[in-house]
């Protein structure tokens, strides 16, 4: 019942809040490992979250692992997505916009792995060849939360906002910004938690 009212009892990831503005911290995060699967939303019958469920099959929430060992891996929150690069139709590859043919908006989600897990090769290698396993270090965000639905038009007036004060406040913007959602999607909008953040030096 407390996930309905947005109570998050699964482990998240630690950081430090270097400094607190006025509507967003810039937090440093430590190294981590992270499962990750990058898609063409049409995979999926055009659902952005559609590498959900390929990643909770991997940590094994519906059942057994699909994992080499296998075990089963806890969840933690947040869920983490970016929309990415282009994708070429004509090449299993990320590539740069522009590539041959015609090109596709893809979506990279992600799963922190818990903190037993200091290396990528200290996780179970994935049985579904789609899912990576990959090392993040340390990094250093602007970062704003939000309640309700993390709503395209919603995220992305978040976004300029940020993007618009931290450029104001002298911070350099190192990279696209990442969506963190920590809720599952039958918390009530009121009581879920989200966060946009952007990558600063």
């Amino acid at each position: 019942m407390g996930m309905v009212f947005g109570k998050i009892s699964v482990e998240t990831p630690k950081y430090t809040v270097v400094k607190s503005c006025d509507g967003y911290e810039i937090r440093e995060y430590p190294p981590s490992v992270a499962a990750e699967i990058t898609y063409d939303p049409s995979e999926f019958k055009d659902n952005k979250d559609g590498g959900f469920s390929v990643l909770a099959k991997y940590i094994g929430v519906f059942g057994k692992p699909e994992n080499q060992k296998p075990e089963k891996i806890a969840m933690t929150a947040p869920v983490i997505t970016k929309e990415g690069e282009k994708i070429a139709m004509t090449a299993p590859v990320v590539t740069k916009e522009g590539g041959g043919g015609e090109a596709k908006k893809t979506v990279t989600m992600q799963f922190l792995l818990p903190e037993i897990y200091k290396k990528a090769e200290d996780a179970p290698r994935p049985t579904d060849e789609r899912v990576v396993i990959r090392e993040e270090g340390g990094r250093k965000y602007g970062v704003v939360t939000f309640s309700g639905t993390a709503a395209e038009s919603v995220v992305s007036e978040k976004v300029k906002k940020l993007t618009s004060d931290l450029e104001k406040d002298g911070f350099k913007i190192t990279g696209d910004y990442v969506l963190a959602r920590f809720n599952p999607p039958w918390t009530l909008p009121p009581f879920k938690t989200n966060e946009v953040m952007i990558p600063v030096e």
